[in-house]
């Protein structure tokens, strides 16, 4: 009789919970002799998915939603048939806020980058200097760098400072919470280098292959998606799929060390766990003290990672002017204002907040104002307010207000990531057979880029055994 391999999870956030569901799936259908081990170092699965309840509110303390187009987390949602929880982003106007105004989100545009100039040039948000600066990427000669960029350099060359700083830099580095000059393009973005290689214009390439509006026949529909009861919906449906055929032990991994047969793994409360498989989903941070023994997880040690905290702000609808008409904004970089962003969450997400109220949600942590994720929960509220009372009419105090920190948690892609990874990864294979890395350090930090890891780490760990 062929004894069970186990499959040893580390790390129980989106990434090994996805691996863990798709490995049940497969061992239960193939009838495969393996166990799964789920460790998981906090008392709760989920990782940064954290939803609360109260008053009426759905309050998401890590992300609230994923983008549609974007298949591995719908799939994930059809797979655990809660496909008719999913609710959808209202859409709404859209602001960048500069100096003290408001400025519409320019037309024809696709992530900040032009796409139709004379629907785009109805924006005041840049000079005639600037606009003039976006129109010479038309025939600017193509980017001669060998090898990876910052998206700053490679934005700033193609249309200057004005539109980086007021427009790209905010949407773009705002997903990974990043300095723009040094984020890696090969990482991030390298679809926006591949067309401006292909069309000599990134203009023109996107204008070459994103679908042509079609007509207005009222309001589009929006591109994200999130559940009725928050994105914590997801995160119990996977528990409950793999309770009955996972083990999960939540204890903190110490060390991992390799024996002839596979791996030990030595956990904090003195238990050990014997592993033919092991699927690192843990920060980056972690993997150097766990495989203490092996230098070759090093280049992770100088990738950095950055800290941010939202806020979330509970208000009377009497208490805040209603007369803006938007879903909500971010900052432009060249500002003195300390949030990056600001979500009109009632008017974004129907679900989340009862009639007569208002939620909004804050962000703060730029690259270059980390210290304020330090400060006590009552003077981020209060730099919050001030930011805010800027450009909206706050008459009362918040009914209550939730401040979330992510310490060092948000893994920075710099110049040279891909490359980085690819030779840890390269090094992983040869010293240490068996060990597969996935997660938010790696290839992605949206939901959708890690749920896809975890089903890639399922397809590598199952060939990995079945060739042995």
């Amino acid at each position: 009789m062929t004894s069970k391999k186990t499959i040893a999870i580390v790390g129980g956030g989106i990434t090994g919970l996805t691996a863990a569901y798709y490995l049940q799936q497969k061992v239960a259908k193939e009838n495969l002799p393996y166990h799964i081990t789920l460790i998981e170092a906090e008392s709760r699965l989920g990782g940064k998915f954290q939803t609360i309840h109260r008053d009426g509110f759905v309050i998401e303390r890590g992300p609230d939603s994923f983008l549609e187009r974007k298949t591995p987390a719908v799939r994930l949602a059809k797979n655990l048939g809660i496909e008719d929880q999913l609710v959808r982003n209202r859409t709404g106007q859209a602001y960048i806020l500069v100096g003290e105004t408001l400025h519409k989100m320019p037309k024809g545009s696709f992530m900040g980058v032009p796409t139709d100039l004379e629907a785009f040039f109805e924006t005041d948000l840049l000079t005639e200097k600037g606009k003039a600066r976006v129109k010479e990427e038309l025939i600017l000669p193509k980017s001669e760098v060998e090898g990876d960029q910052s998206l700053g350099h490679f934005f700033r060359y193609r249309f200057g400072d004005e539109l980086v700083e007021n427009l790209i830099e905010p949407l773009l580095a705002g997903v990974y919470s990043s300095d723009l000059d040094e984020m890696s393009l090969s990482a991030t973005f390298p679809n926006f280098y591949e067309l401006e290689q292909q069309y000599g214009s990134l203009i023109k390439g996107l204008q070459h292959t994103r679908e042509r509006p079609k007509a207005d026949t009222g309001k589009k529909p929006g591109q994200f998606l999130s559940f009725e009861n928050g994105l914590v919906t997801l995160i119990d449906a996977i528990e409950n799929g793999i309770k009955d055929d996972v083990d999960i032990v939540y204890d903190k991994v110490v060390q991992i060390e390799r024996e002839e047969s596979g791996y030990q793994i030595e956990l904090q409360q003195g238990n050990r766990v014997q592993a033919d498989v092991v699927i690192m989903t843990t920060p980056h941070p972690v993997l150097p003290k766990v495989f203490s023994d092996y230098d070759l997880f090093e280049p992770l040690l100088a990738m950095p990672s950055n800290s941010v905290a939202n806020v979330v702000l509970a208000f009377d609808e009497s208490d805040i002017d209603q007369t803006l008409d938007g879903t909500g904004f971010v900052v432009s970089r060249n500002s003195s204002y300390r949030i990056t962003a600001c979500t009109w969450t009632h008017r974004k997400w129907k679900t989340t907040t009862p009639d007569g109220k208002v939620l909004l949600r804050a962000y703060v942590g730029k690259p270059t104002d980390q210290e304020i994720v330090q400060l006590t929960d009552d003077e981020i509220v209060e730099i919050v307010l001030k930011d805010l009372a800027t450009v909206m009419d706050i008459k009362g105090d918040p009914e209550f207000s939730i401040v979330t920190r992510w310490e060092k948690m948000m893994p920075q892609y710099t110049v040279g990531h891909t490359e980085r990874i690819q030779e840890v990864r390269t090094q992983v294979e040869q010293q240490l057979p068996g060990v597969f890395l996935a997660g938010s350090s790696f290839e992605g930090v949206g939901i959708p880029d890690c749920i896809e890891q975890g089903e890639k780490i399922v397809e590598a760990s199952l060939a990995f055994l079945k060739g042995k």
